[in-house]
């Protein structure tokens, strides 16, 4: 009898040893076992990713999502602010990841044990090999424009300057995902090498272009009434806005130079993440072709997984195919250091 009880107590004390091994060591879990995983996101088309995104990855490994939504500066702060943060994974543009890389925030990320990082597209593997965050998605810039309010065929960046769009143009505000990259964009106008004068040629570019400069923006949002008022007649635009922008103005033409500039959005492991097991599932997860195939379709995510394959109706309004592989990609470790310089002359330029 006692040699049953003995097998019984044994038998038990394995049974919860088996139901605690799913959780990596001192991670998150919720009651009934499931491991948790804390998200630090972006807000956008939430009940989408919940469903698309989140309720698969949560069935596949019997784990809750928890998310904490968020503009990127304001998450940042957050986790910045709170040495115990309970988050594990963060999505950051490709700046405030560099940005947190300076300060210490992330663990370092091991990328063979990712194994669709393997077929990351080129710049965005190279981001990832030098430790700025693993990129799930890529954004560019490029230039919307009314046929009839130019009067001309936009088709670079240089024609921003023309003389017969004076008063007609609107560009992104430098605090905004893409205000740096219009800084290498006048370095290029004015034919310079920006990482040799820091800028000083692209500076003397955008004063030569103000007086084509309406206004500069904060969200892609606010050019809807700025075209429909004809308060611009071409503005530079970040891919991801251009479906709402187009859907209120049908007659708007949005063309991507051949040489454009790129933003990446990454995931970056806390120092503080509780589940890193759970957290590298995740980040393996979010960069498979299966996952990017259907939150380019749904989410309008550009992949950074090559073996994203999509027509060109569907990849119209993404930074897909030849465009990522040939768009420039800002250098953020040297763009930090001197943005609160270029935040200053672009004030003195731009904004008096």
């Amino acid at each position: 009898m006692k040699k049953r009880v003995l097998a019984a107590v044994l038998c038990a004390a394995a049974v919860t040893v088996t139901a605690c091994s799913g959780a990596s060591e001192g991670g998150n879990t919720e009651a009934g076992g499931k491991q948790k995983l804390v998200l630090s996101t972006y807000g956008l088309s939430e009940d989408i990713s919940a469903e698309e995104v989140y309720a698969p990855f949560e069935q596949e490994f019997n784990c809750q999502i928890v998310t904490e939504t968020g503009g990127t500066n304001d998450r940042y702060t957050k986790l910045k602010a709170d040495s115990e943060t309970p988050i594990d994974v963060i999505e950051l543009s490709q700046a405030m990841t560099a940005k947190g890389v300076e300060e210490g925030l992330f663990d370092t990320i091991d990328l063979s044990k990712i194994e669709n990082a393997a077929d990351l597209i080129g710049a965005a593997k190279t981001l990832a090999e030098n430790g700025q965050g693993v990129p799930y998605t890529i954004n560019s810039i490029g230039i919307m424009y009314d046929p009839e309010a130019t009067g001309f065929e936009i088709t670079s960046f240089d024609d921003l300057w023309k003389p017969e769009l004076a008063g007609k143009v609107s560009i992104p505000e430098i605090t905004t995902t893409f205000g740096p990259a219009m800084v290498y964009m006048a370095s290029d106008h004015a034919g310079a090498d920006i990482k040799s004068d820091n800028g000083d040629a692209a500076f003397k570019a955008l004063e030569e272009l103000k007086p084509n400069l309406v206004k500069t923006y904060t969200k892609s949002s606010d050019l809807i009434n700025m075209f429909t008022s004809g308060e611009v007649a071409a503005a530079v635009v970040g891919d991801f806005g251009v479906p709402t922008i187009q859907a209120a103005n049908p007659n708007l033409v949005y063309i991507t130079p051949e040489e454009t500039y790129a933003n990446f959005n990454t995931i970056s492991i806390t120092k503080n993440c509780k589940n890193k097991e759970l957290a590298y599932e995740y980040l393996n997860y979010r960069l498979s072709p299966e996952l990017q195939a259907k939150t380019g379709k749904t989410l309008n995510e550009a992949p950074t997984n090559k073996k994203v394959s999509f027509t060109e109706e569907e990849s119209k309004n993404m930074t897909y195919g030849a465009a990522a592989e040939n768009a420039k990609v800002l250098d953020y470790g040297f763009v930090n250091p001197l943005l609160n310089q270029w935040i200053d002359q672009w004030n003195r330029i731009i904004n008096n």
